[in-house]
């Protein structure tokens, strides 16, 4: 009886320990194979990955990433949305060899991916260039967005959509490069994700009246983005809540994950009242 106990318990440690490190193995988000699809949209092809079952979450990354910046965000969402992770048009797995690169044309993109997965609407994360697709998508497409969170975003470029000592730092890379001549293939495409974030985006507040989701606005109290550009964007948006992230930067769903998800995971599951 004592050997058979001492089986049992042996047995229970060793699955505990298996258990337990299976749990700290990461999902490779952005990388793996049993989750990961193209789609042809207008074009190009997307990457997407998606996790989880229930309702459907689009998630929309910024400038110069991919989906792997929201390894914080999808393990929490996956327990009870579709979640839709995607490369955005030029970054990450979806590339794109045209010359041009715009807000509009990426709202475009994931409107068209939306309806080759056959979804007619999506709750929807973006994160800074992504939360400025959530609002351009929100915009351009209302019937395809449910609620929107978007945190980081601005409505143009320049030292009141930017912090004045960020907005420096990218008139000297323009300056120092902009009669560089670029050869690879990935200096072109480094060169015109930066021109993107140069040039645009270029949103009147009126436009904003368009979007008739309800939509939680985001900033880190010390965000690149100046915390009365955030409001401003709350505000000429007709159903929006603000939410200023005490003690954050720009990357408020990553220095506040647990919080940031809770808030934004409340918001879609509850009615919107207007205040």
């Amino acid at each position: 009886m004592k050997i058979q106990k001492s089986l049992y318990l042996l047995v229970a440690c060793l699955l505990w320990i298996h258990s337990e490190c299976s749990a700290q193995v990461k999902t490779p988000y952005g990388d793996n194979v049993a989750a990961g699809k193209y789609y042809n949209i207008r074009g190009i092809k997307l990457y997407t990955e998606v996790y989880g079952t229930g309702k459907p979450l689009l998630l929309i990354h910024g400038n110069g990433g991919s989906m792997g910046n929201f390894a914080n965000t999808i393990p929490y969402f996956a327990k009870k949305y579709k979640v839709i992770a995607v490369d955005s048009r030029a970054h990450g797995k979806s590339k794109d060899d045209r010359d041009s690169l715009s807000f509009e044309m990426m709202a475009d993109d994931f409107a068209g991916l939306l309806d080759a997965m056959h979804i007619d609407s999506a709750y929807v994360i973006g994160w800074s260039d992504g939360g400025i697709n959530a609002l351009e998508l929100a915009m351009r497409h209302p019937d395809k967005v449910i609620k929107l969170a978007s945190t980081g975003a601005n409505l143009w470029p320049d030292s009141t959509g930017l912090i004045p000592s960020y907005w420096k730092q990218e008139q000297k890379e323009y300056e120092a490069k902009k009669n560089t001549v670029f050869k690879t293939a990935k200096e072109k495409n480094d060169w015109k994700i930066f021109l993107l974030d140069w040039f645009q985006p270029n949103i009147k507040l009126s436009a904003l009246k368009a979007i008739k989701s309800p939509s939680l606005i985001i900033g880190g109290d010390h965000d690149l983005i100046p915390t009365q550009h955030t409001v401003l964007i709350s505000q000429n948006i007709p159903n929006a809540y603000l939410w200023i992230v005490p003690n954050s930067g720009h990357g408020t769903l990553i220095e506040h994950r647990d919080e940031f998800n809770k808030k934004v995971d409340e918001f879609f599951t509850s009615p919107f009242n207007k205040r």
